[in-house]
């Protein structure tokens, strides 16, 4: 008795390093750091050497960087004209997807008849092939045979019967509230799931204390949403700053017309990859990624440095 008490203190005492962590950890750890650490370094580190001579990559800094920031020619501008539109597509999905999410999430949250219904129906286009999803939009919106045209026609709005899609001043707002539609389902199923997790026991207490819905809501129901409303807010600052796939499936990989539908992701694949006229090179292109993370760096900082200073409640 008393020995194994000894041991049970010397253990304690000693604090031994509980190595089954390790050995939980360790698979995850590698798979994470093969796949996005590693790739993660190796392009910036491909940012800072120019395009190979016989061979042979040479280390040139932060050239390609200034290069990116100061070419007049087609760089520059095409840099700052993806940038500017990487943050209205974000602007649109934050103002437009993120609280019609909340307003159905509140909604579906009550006793709603068919509520399960509408659920998988909103969520349902977020796990749609987006090649299907530009095909029935590119449809949809075709100015020959689009059925929203003929409906706006029919109900006396044929002023804005337009190629939104063929138009620099509406293909993106197009294409970004198409982004907004497909990915509803995702915010509004992780405000549905904090919101059914607050106790009811709440509810009913400002009930008789003679509270309204709407005041339940904005007094009870938002606060304890402030921190997931802050985790959406940051994921869609991410997923859409890095558009993509909508882009390149409705309007290639050029973002026309004219560049107007263009992201940092379009910009990074042609810089990249190449395309049309322009040349390969995986050294700008890789100073590009290197900057968009940068970018994203920071937006992740600023969300942690307001998080902190945002009174939030929790249950």
């Amino acid at each position: 008795m008393t020995a194994s008490l000894s041991r049970t203190d010397q253990s304690k005492d000693g604090k031994r390093f509980p190595t089954h962590i390790i050995v939980f950890l360790a698979p995850a750890v590698v798979i994470y750091g093969l796949f996005m650490i590693y790739p993660l370094l190796d392009s910036l580190r491909l940012g800072f050497f120019a395009q190979e001579t016989r061979g042979v990559a040479q280390f040139v800094g932060f050239e390609n960087y200034v290069t990116l920031m100061t070419d007049d020619a087609i760089l520059q501008p095409r840099l700052l004209n993806a940038l500017k539109n990487s943050l209205i597509f974000f602007a649109v999905n934050m103002l437009i997807q993120n609280p019609i999410a909340l307003l159905l999430a509140a909604a579906l949250s009550t006793k709603t008849r068919g509520a399960m219904l509408y659920r998988v129906l909103i969520f349902s286009p977020a796990i749609l092939s987006l090649a299907i999803a530009a095909f029935v939009w590119r449809l949809l919106l075709s100015p020959l045979w689009g059925v929203v045209y003929d409906l706006l026609k029919a109900i006396g709005l044929g002023a804005f019967a337009q190629p939104w899609l063929g138009l620099e001043s509406t293909v993106l707002i197009t294409l970004a509230l198409i982004s907004a539609w497909q990915y509803l389902g995702i915010p509004m199923m992780l405000y549905f799931a904090t919101l059914i997790s607050i106790p009811n026991d709440l509810f009913e207490a400002a009930t008789v204390d003679g509270a309204t819905d709407w005041q339940i809501f904005w007094r009870i129901k938002f606060p304890l949403l402030m921190p997931m409303i802050g985790i959406v807010s940051l994921l869609t600052y991410i997923g859409n700053f890095n558009a993509f796939d909508v882009v390149f499936a409705l309007k290639g990989a050029e973002a026309g017309p004219n560049y107007a539908s263009d992201t940092m992701m379009t910009f990074f694949y042609r810089t990249f990859f190449g395309s049309g006229f322009q040349k390969s090179d995986p050294h700008m292109g890789a100073a590009v990624a290197g900057t968009m993370f940068l970018i994203l760096l920071a937006g992740v900082l600023l969300y942690f440095f307001v998080r902190r200073r945002i009174r939030s409640y929790e249950l």
